[in-house]
């Protein structure tokens, strides 16, 4: 009920700024990040795991809301949601490692529940789970409502990053402090935009912790440093490898809707043949719908269903008379669901969700994503000039698409971390469309990237299941044994210091 009635509150407010995307002539496709494939209707609540939440414990810190300046309003303090699971602590007498995950752009509830990796390695290394959430998501918003969180950029404006892993660090001592676990090594772990914090905290405070597990972390898809085509284009990938001819039949199906949409009543035509739960206004409603199922089945490309064969096989196996616009809806069907309607606003439900990620991409997340000539989608290009414009409509602000580079870094990543940085790994699977953004070859000895050909997106940080692939296992494993290596040396260099210094 908290879900559908945040979605209530947020209604009017997401209007407003569809509105305003619309009349700035801004229509842009912005596939979303996230660790786990989840459905997005209002209204979700996770299936109830006892098993699960009777190990969790929830604190509430009581973080700083501006890490970064000395104004009076700086010093502002909002709660912060942060869980632990003390299940399988060896406890601070043994230096016991703790695994901390990073929320990223949702509830921490998603990812307690999808992301499982540190969960299943917890008892071999004793370690104590921290799951903390990021700011002005679930349970942590600042100002209290989200109607006043989500009120205006300025009001957005402590709303970035560079904030969020200055909480996570806060929070991270506080609990060392707490359990008087000085001396237990940590490890942070994150999965996509969660990811992508968990590499740059290593970055920016490797005091703090000892190493890094990114997943799926596209931290190179900013500033024109990856090639902008380069989600699309493997989407496309994904989908010719599954199928050539449901491959040609998504490609020629884009022009057949504008064909269908020309003719008097077209709209209403594509409507009926869609099952659109509202009759369409424009072409781009059902297009982007069908953008959106085509990125996310091949983003969560995940063993043993493969959402794309799905759609294929949907698509191809369409009776043998059936048209272009008839395949597509079988392969709508195949992959949603034999539905009395479909929604073609599903993707776009005013949860925070996406009311946050759309702050965050126009402020500092600015991935130049765009369609070109040679995917299955009709050419768009990324635009910078008309994605500024839609932002300034939107917060009356201007984003920053050189920022991330400048405060974390990016360019010449091979030379430049080869040199400072130490124990991140950077795993994706190849079939992500988001691999094409990250780090995809090892800087260093310590700087490991580890990538599957078959891989989806942090498919290596959701819970083991015995029908995994040889290659998923051998993944998780080497990554296990990264972890373990790091822990080792830390312990060796622990009592070094003690022996040298006559700690206790």
């Amino acid at each position: 009920m908290d879900i559908v009635r945040c979605s209530l509150q947020l209604l009017s407010l997401l209007f407003f700024f569809i509105s305003s995307l619309c009349v700035s002539g801004t229509e842009s496709r912005l596939p979303k990040l996230g660790a786990v494939r989840k459905n997005i209707r209002p209204g979700l609540q996770f299936a109830s795991d006892n098993s699960v939440s009777s190990d969790l414990v929830t604190f509430y810190y009581t973080q700083t809301l501006d890490h970064f300046n000395y104004k009076p309003e700086s010093y502002t303090t909002f709660q912060q949601r942060y869980v632990i699971n003390f299940k399988y602590w060896g406890g601070a007498r043994a230096s016991a490692p703790i695994f901390v995950h990073f929320g990223a752009e949702e509830d921490l509830d998603y990812d307690i529940r999808g992301v499982r990796f540190l969960v299943d390695n917890a008892p071999r290394f004793k370690a104590l789970l921290l799951y903390i959430e990021h700011r002005y998501y679930g349970k942590s918003k600042p100002y209290g409502s989200s109607e006043k969180v989500y009120k205006n950029a300025s009001s957005l404006g402590y709303f970035n990053s560079a904030q969020a892993i200055a909480d996570y660090a806060a929070v991270i001592i506080h609990v060392k402090k707490k359990y008087s676990a000085s001396n237990s090594p940590v490890i942070v772990c994150g999965g996509s935009y969660g990811g992508m914090l968990a590499a740059w905290f290593r970055l920016k405070y490797p005091h703090v912790a000892l190493g890094a597990l990114a997943s799926s972390a596209p931290i190179l898809y900013f500033d024109d440093i990856a090639p902008r085509q380069g989600y699309y284009s493997i989407v496309t990938k994904d989908f010719k490898e599954a199928s050539e001819t449901c491959y040609q039949t998504i490609r020629r199906s884009w022009a057949e809707i504008d064909k269908v949409a020309s003719k008097p009543n077209g709209l209403s035509i594509l409507s009926k043949k869609f099952k659109t739960c509202k009759p369409l206004k424009k072409t781009f409603e059902l297009k982007d719908y069908l953008d959106s199922i085509y990125a996310e089945a091949a983003q969560y490309n995940d063993p043993p269903e493969y959402p794309v064969s799905v759609v294929c096989g949907g698509i191809d196996g369409a009776p043998s008379r059936t048209d272009i616009l008839g395949r597509i809806f079988a392969g709508v069907i195949a992959y949603k669901g034999n539905d009395s309607c479909y929604d073609m606003d599903e993707y776009k439900y005013p949860d925070e969700t996406y009311l946050g990620y759309r702050w965050q991409t126009c402020s500092e997340l600015v991935m130049p994503i765009g369609h070109e000539r040679d995917s299955m989608f009709q050419p768009e290009p990324f635009n910078l000039a008309d994605f500024v414009k839609g932002c300034k409509r939107l917060y009356g602000i201007l984003p920053k698409p050189h920022w991330i580079t400048t405060y974390y870094g990016g360019h010449d990543i091979k030379l430049i971390l080869h040199r400072f940085a130490s124990n991140i790994i950077f795993s994706n699977g190849l079939r992500d469309p988001y691999s094409s953004g990250g780090v995809l070859e090892n800087i260093s000895d310590s700087l490991i990237a580890l990538s599957t050909v078959n891989g989806s997106h942090c498919l290596d940080i959701q819970a083991a299941k015995p029908s995994d692939p040889y290659w998923l296992v051998q993944q998780r494993k080497t990554e296990v044994q990264i972890i373990e290596g790091w822990i080792s040396k830390y312990y060796t260099d622990l009592l070094e210091y003690k022996d040298k210094n006559g700690a206790r």
